[in-house]
């Protein structure tokens, strides 16, 4: 990302610069790699750096091809990630006017409405004029970028539906008055929150990806570390940040590669009988857990350039795929995560 573009934007809070909190950014990271492992839900404190870490990852996205003034970010080569409009014009031949713009992340406010996030419908214009006049919303900005919600426990139970929904089939439709408009909305959901202000429903949390937990880090050194390269960054972001321009660039290009090589990754059929084998001696409901175990195990290898997943590579990943998945009882002491580690330990044995 050139300076001038950080400079005219808000500088963001580099994301190597980040201390601790490796269980939420490898989450992030990951998701990035293979945004069908279906989103990031990060529980933890308030003032863990929830939010700056996910903004942070905004600046590591690669650029990506899109047709020009396209409101969807229509990938100019897959007719599955083109509007109605742009795939018209693909299938008819017609040349597309392509250009580059960095991977979106649009934030989502807490008291946004439906209209502002799935877009409305002009009837007037529609009725009057005969034509489809479709407003986009946020939906259609965050089209093969991320959707970040902030206190997503807080959000109406609704809209988090609108958004799962979105989320996992790729597609939003709005309908009024007998008309409908569908548009591609495929994007990496991260929602975040504090357990304190609520849990989200068992339902909702079953369609987000892999959950992270994070805590207040409680080595003073550590804390320390982090107050001081706060208080340089709040002092000259644009200096700081040059100091970790390498690091940055390195991390970015890594996305890159594992991208590139995780068509080629591959998970030996006796460790996929295993992770199903987990699934199932933790009673975890349905299929999802066993899918995205699968799909983040292959990430994480690709992350680390190689093409074959490791019995490592699940452990590490497991428990962020499968804590949220888990039926709570209240009288159980162990935490989820280290449950989940124990199964492992005992199949893998």
């Amino acid at each position: 990302m050139s300076e001038t573009m950080t400079v005219e934007s808000r500088p963001v809070f580099p994301f190597t610069a980040i201390v601790g909190q490796e269980e939420m950014k490898l989450a992030l990271i990951l998701n990035v790699i293979d945004p069908k492992i279906g989103g990031v839900m990060v529980m933890g404190d308030r003032g863990t750096g929830k939010s700056t870490t996910v903004r942070a990852l905004s600046d590591l996205l690669p650029d990506m091809q899109i047709v020009a003034n396209d409101p969807f970010n229509s990938d100019p080569t897959d007719p599955e990630l083109m509007s109605e409009e742009v795939r018209k014009k693909f299938q008819n031949g017609e040349a597309l006017e392509t250009a580059t713009k960095q991977i979106p992340m649009i934030d989502l406010p807490l008291g946004a409405t439906e209209d502002r996030v799935c877009g409305t419908i002009d009837i007037e214009k529609a009725l009057t004029e005969g034509v489809k006049a479709f407003e986009p919303g946020l939906l259609a900005s965050a089209n093969r970028g991320i959707l970040y919600v902030d206190e997503v426990n807080l959000l109406d139970d609704h809209l988090v539906d609108v958004l799962l929904d979105s989320a996992a089939s790729g597609w939003n439709t709005v309908e009024r008055e007998g008309i409908s408009i569908s548009h591609p909305a495929r994007f990496i959901l991260v929602g975040s929150g504090n357990p304190e202000e609520g849990e989200l429903r068992p339902q909702l949390l079953d369609r987000f990806g892999m959950h992270a937990e994070i805590g207040t880090v409680k080595e003073p050194d550590l804390r320390v570390q982090i107050v001081e390269q706060r208080a340089a960054f709040d002092e000259n972001p644009l200096d700081f940040r040059k100091n970790y321009t390498d690091s940055q660039q390195a991390l970015r290009q890594k996305i890159v590669d594992a991208r590139q090589l995780l068509k080629q990754t591959n998970v030996e059929y006796d460790f996929r009988v295993k992770i199903s084998q987990i699934c199932s001696e933790l009673n975890v409901d349905g299929l999802r857990g066993d899918i995205v175990t699968n799909r983040a195990a292959k990430a994480l290898a690709a992350f680390e350039g190689r093409t074959e997943v490791t019995a490592q590579d699940i452990f590490r990943v497991i428990p962020l795929c499968l804590r949220h998945r888990l039926r709570k009882d209240p009288l159980e002491t162990i935490d989820s995560g280290d449950k989940v580690r124990d199964i492992f330990k005992k199949i893998f044995s």
